[in-house]
């Protein structure tokens, strides 16, 4: 759902969106000053899809760049030049803000660098397409558990069996660790949806995101600079690890953000939980990575999954909302 981002790779603040509300509703933090109406939807549609596929192709070139700079030396290039960008055109004001406010910002970054950290080693171990499809497990837990609906136990039913599928009944076709680094992503994916919200809540525009990214990348560089040491400061990869940046994070962030000014938040929120489907694409395009019958199937049931428990909270808003006289 990819969010549910910032990757499938990760998930960007506007994958979070619908998942991250004062009571985790997976659609309410979009509601508030979207247009509604099909007209002139065809646009924002583009964008989020343009969206999603750069995120994807960006995790499919961040596999590319691991031999050369390692897993953990890839999610420091990435996290560097995003929190660069990202706090550059910010410009977040430092000052004013209380220890909670920091304090938020701090797990916030600390949930983004973990995220990202382990889905890349699961990427490092396991196809892209598995690997998106167990870690959007995270959101929608979220989502479910949130709801308290008894339907969206079909949903969490219909997801336990895409990932029994995909793992072949005991993930003996995956690698069990990188099974495990994904579905550990998604659990720090929960984590960065909840911090998220509160993190909005408590700075103006992106001025929260944008510290966060540069906690989590102080945060992730002793790592990094462990692992791949000068590699780091190789042009060739320098310049890999920002194209990374650029396709994984910076882009993404701009296009959703266009996205959600015209966007309905239910649209957003159906075409987030594509997010696996376009990363089997994208390994198959780029790495290779062909699936089988089986894994197509367990990516199809995971997706719907998404989709029937976003549809199911659309539909619970709509009842609650008052009539307009």
């Amino acid at each position: 759902m990819s969010t549910p981002s910032a990757d499938p790779g990760t998930p960007s603040p506007a994958v979070a969106a619908p998942l991250a509300a004062p009571a985790v509703d997976p659609v309410a933090a979009l509601d508030a000053g979207q247009g509604g109406g099909r007209r002139g939807s065809l646009g924002p549609v583009g964008l989020v899809l343009a969206g999603g596929l750069s995120v994807q192709f960006g995790a499919a070139l961040a596999v590319t760049l691991m031999p050369r700079a390692g897993a953990l030396g890839v999610v420091t290039l990435r996290l560097a030049v995003a929190a660069v960008v990202m706090l550059l055109v910010c410009r977040p004001r430092l000052r004013g803000h209380s220890r909670a406010d920091w304090g938020t910002v701090v797990v916030f970054g600390a949930a983004m660098a973990g995220m990202n950290g382990l889905f890349y080693q699961a990427v490092d171990r396991i196809p892209l397409g598995p690997a998106v499809t167990l870690e959007v497990i995270g959101p929608l837990a979220l989502s479910v558990l949130a709801s308290r609906r008894a339907v969206n136990l079909v949903w969490a039913g219909l997801a336990l069996a895409g990932v029994f599928l995909l793992g072949g009944g005991g993930f003996d076709g995956l690698d069990p660790a990188g099974a495990a680094f994904a579905l550990a992503a998604g659990a720090m994916w929960a984590a960065y949806i909840v911090f998220s919200a509160r993190t909005g809540r408590r700075f103006p525009q992106a001025d929260g995101l944008a510290l966060a990214m540069g906690v989590g990348a102080l945060l992730f560089l002793p790592l990094g600079i462990v692992e791949s040491g000068a590699e780091l400061i190789d042009p060739v990869t320098l310049g890999l690890g920002a194209g990374v940046a650029l396709l994984s994070s910076v882009l993404p962030y701009t296009l959703e953000l266009l996205a959600l000014r015209r966007l309905p938040a239910p649209t957003f929120a159906v075409l987030m939980s594509l997010e696996p489907a376009i990363a089997a694409g994208a390994g198959f395009l780029i790495l290779d990575q062909a699936l089988t019958a089986a894994q197509s199937a367990a990516i199809a049931l995971v997706v719907a999954a998404s989709i029937g428990a976003v549809r199911t909270q659309v539909g619970r808003r709509k009842r609650r909302a008052p009539a307009v006289s």
